[in-house]
C-alpha cells in the first residue's frame, strides 16, 4: 500500500464522535479489555464493564473478529478512542424492542428482580417493567386477601425465568419500557381455543385456589373449576380440595370467548346413581347435622351425601329457628321422606317414630325439674342408712346402761 493510499483511507476514515457507532479490527485481548484498530489511523480500547453485553460478546471474541461499539469518549490521555460494548448492545436491544412493539411481535426476556407491584428486568442497561396485572395465567398470583406478603414471595419464584412478552409501551428517552406477558399469551391462546370443545378431559396444574374456586392452566390457557364443581358434595372451602402447583385432571364444560368452564367432578362417577336404592322412602337413616340453612338443617350421611331436615320436620311444635333445636356436631337418626335425583336432594324428617325434637331451652328446664327428684331419690337411702345407724347405736347406749346398773 502506498503513502497516498494511506492518506486516502485515513481521508475517508470520519472522526470519531461521542455516542457514534464504529467497526474496527480486534488485534488485542484480555479477561476485561478488548483493542480494536480502527481503520489503521486509531487504536479504540474497549474495557471494564464497557466489555459486557447481554450477548457475551467477549466470550467469542478472536484476534483479527471484526467488532463494533459506541465510542465513548474520543480520546483519552493514552490517545486512544474509548469504545462500548454495553452501549453497542444496548442499541441493538433498543431496536430489536422497537420493532418488536411497532409489528407486535413477540419478544423473550428474562426477570432479574420482583417487587410486589410486578417483574422488573434489565437488558443492556434497558429498564423493563411486567405489571402484575399484565401477567399471563399461569404466573398470575391469586391469592385471597390481597395478601401483600404471599403475591410478592410467588413472584420472587419468577426471579430469573425467560417469558415471552409483547411491548406495549417504550419511551427511549428515559430507557424504560412495559410489557405484558399476558398480551403474548392471548395471541397464542386464540388459536388453541378453537380446537377445544365441551366435553374434552385435559390434564392441568392449579394455577390459584380462591374462595369461589380452583383456577387450572394447560396449554397456556387457564380455565376455572367453580366451588360447585369441584365435588359433588357440598364444598365450603376449595383450599381443602387443592394447592397451587397441584396436577389435576378436569373436563371442559364451557367456552364462552376466552373464558373456560372446568370440573372435576364429572370425572367422578356420579354417587346419586345408586342414591334411590340406597335411601328408599321410609328408610331410617343415621347421619351428623353438618350446617344450617334459613330452611333446615343439613345432615351428613356420608362422604359426598347430605340430607335436608326442613323446618317442618324437625319438631313437633313451630320452628323459625334451627339452632334453637340442634347443634353442629350432633348424631341423629331420620327417616327419608322424599328423594329428587334432579335436584340432588333427600328429604328428612325427625318426627317418626318419637324424634321430634325439643328446643334446647326446654331441655334444659326439664332437666333442671328432674335434678331435684332425682337428689330426693339419692337420698332416701342415706337417710334410711342413718335412722338405722341411730337405732343401733340407742341399743348399743341401753345395753350399756344395763351392764353398768347390774355392776352395782
Amino acid at each position: 500500500m502506498t503513502m497516498e493510499d494511506l492518506m486516502n483511507d485515513s481521508q475517508s476514515y470520519p472522526a470519531p464522535e461521542l455516542g457514534s457507532v464504529i467497526e474496527g479490527t480486534v488485534v488485542g485481548l484480555k479477561k476485561n479489555e478488548i483493542v480494536v484498530d480502527l481503520n489503521g489511523v486509531a487504536v479504540g480500547i474497549i474495557a471494564g464493564r464497557e466489555t459486557k453485553d447481554s450477548a457475551e460478546t467477549i466470550k467469542d471474541l478472536k484476534i483479527g473478529d471484526e467488532v463494533k461499539a459506541v465510542v465513548i469518549e474520543p480520546e483519552n490521555e493514552s490517545g486512544m478512542v474509548v469504545l462500548s460494548l454495553k452501549k453497542a448492545s444496548q442499541a441493538n436491544t433498543w431496536d430489536k424492542f422497537e420493532t418488536a412493539f411497532k409489528d407486535q411481535e413477540n419478544v423473550e426476556v428474562t426477570v432479574t428482580e420482583a417487587n410486589k407491584g410486578g417483574l422488573l428486568l434489565d437488558v443492556d442497561g434497558i429498564k423493563g417493567f411486567i405489571p402484575v396485572s399484565q401477567l399471563a395465567p399461569m404466573h398470575y398470583p391469586r391469592v385471597d386477601g390481597a395478601d401483600a406478603a404471599e403475591i410478592l414471595r410467588r413472584l420472587q419464584k419468577l426471579v430469573g425465568q425467560k417469558l415471552t412478552t409483547k411491548v406495549i409501551n417504550l419511551d427511549r428517552a428515559t430507557g424504560k419500557m412495559i410489557l405484558s406477558e399476558k398480551a403474548a399469551a392471548n395471541a397464542d391462546s386464540s388459536s388453541k381455543l378453537q380446537d377445544l370443545n365441551i366435553g374434552d378431559e385435559v390434564e392441568g396444574k392449579v394455577s390459584g385456589v380462591v374462595k369461589f374456586g380452583i383456577f387450572v392452566t394447560f396449554e397456556g390457557l387457564e380455565g376455572l373449576v367453580h366451588i360447585s364443581e369441584i365435588a359433588w358434595g357440598h364444598v365450603s372451602n376449595p383450599h381443602q380440595y387443592a394447592k397451587v402447583g397441584d396436577s389435576v385432571k378436569v373436563q371442559i364444560i364451557g367456552i364462552e370467548g376466552d373464558k373456560l368452564s372446568l370440573s372435576i367432578k364429572r370425572l367422578i362417577p356420579d354417587p346419586w346413581e345408586a342414591i334411590a336404592k340406597k335411601y328408599e322412602i321410609g328408610t331410617k337413616v343415621k347421619g351428623t347435622v353438618n350446617r344450617f340453612s334459613q330452611y333446615g338443617a343439613f345432615v351428613q350421611l356420608e362422604d359426598d351425601i347430605t340430607g335436608l331436615i326442613h323446618l317442618s320436620e324437625i319438631s313437633d311444635s313451630k320452628v323459625e329457628d334451627p339452632k334453637d333445636f340442634l347443634s353442629i356436631g350432633d348424631e341423629v337418626e331420620a327417616e327419608v321422606i322424599n328423594i329428587d335425583s334432579d335436584e340432588r336432594r333427600i328429604g328428612l324428617t325427625l318426627k317418626s317414630g318419637g324424634g321430634a325434637k325439643k328446643k334446647k331451652e326446654e331441655v334444659a328446664e326439664e332437666a333442671e325439674a328432674e335434678a331435684p327428684a332425682e337428689e330426693e331419690k339419692e337420698e332416701k337411702p342415706k337417710k334410711k342408712a342413718a335412722k338405722k345407724a341411730d337405732k343401733e347405736e340407742a341399743k348399743e347406749e341401753e345395753a350399756e346402761e344395763k351392764e353398768e346398773s347390774s355392776e352395782e
